[in-house]
């Protein structure tokens, strides 16, 4: 009887020892998968797809809204010339020149119409009236205007021509008088801000004449884009 019980007792140690073997490890293998099924699957998590979505949307975002805010700014790339508008100040070297006699055959040339073409496919601007010399070189008298030049500037458009109307002379040439002669008018430009602008620009007589008599009665009449404005009150002198 004896030595029943401690076999029994042998038997209930060797069963309670393999039941903690068989917990211990059944713990071990539900435990390795739980830590690292998490781990697996982070890149379809919520954490992963925050992260990685919401920073390329962000650079994408920024900069489409960088490049839009670029392309509603100043369409011209230009700095405010200070003439008013958003073109630069015509130059000389950009314009083309021509005169026109405006009285009838047999008068004295007293009334021509001046013209400037922009060479340009860009707009310029000519301000007030050119400063105009009816002889040669820099110390030779500069014609008055014709009233008061109009402020506003002149947009000449690329291809397009700018009139001035202009009388050189309100003598009659009769008797023994003797009056200055002209074969050419020159003139320079003046900036936004009131400056003259450098460069010269020529008006050479139109054909069949060689010179015309001068006066201190002459008169220019400022920039206009039309012939009738800048010739009508020219008309009326003398």
């Amino acid at each position: 009887m004896k030595s029943i019980l401690v076999g029994a007792a042998a038997i209930a140690a060797l069963l309670s020892t393999a039941a903690c073997d068989s917990d211990g490890k059944a713990d071990g293998a539900s435990g390795t998968p739980s830590a690292t099924a998490p781990s697996a699957s982070a890149p379809a998590g919520a954490d992963g797809k925050g992260a990685a979505g919401t920073t390329g949307t962000t650079d994408t975002t920024t900069n489409e809204d960088t490049t839009t805010n670029e392309g509603s700014g100043d369409d011209t790339g230009e700095v405010d010339p200070g003439n008013g508008t958003k073109y630069a100040d015509c130059e000389a070297a950009g314009l083309n020149t021509d005169v026109r006699l405006y009285d009838d055959a047999g008068e004295v040339p007293r009334r021509f119409m001046l013209t400037v073409t922009n060479k340009s496919r860009t707009p310029c601007v000519l301000n007030e009236a050119p400063i105009l010399r009816l002889q040669a070189g820099n110390d030779a008298p500069i014609v008055e205007t014709l009233g008061e030049p109009d402020s506003e500037p002149l947009v000449v458009e690329g291809d397009g021509t700018a009139y001035a109307g202009l009388y050189v002379f309100g003598g009659d040439e009769g008797g023994e008088a003797q009056y200055d002669q002209s074969d050419r008018f020159t003139a320079t430009l003046v900036a936004g801000g009131g400056t003259e602008l450098s460069g010269t620009l020529i008006f050479d007589l139109p054909d069949g004449l060689d010179s015309v008599s001068v006066d201190d009665a002459a008169r220019i009449n400022g920039w206009a884009g039309t012939e009738g404005l800048a010739m009508r009150p020219i008309t009326q002198l003398g």
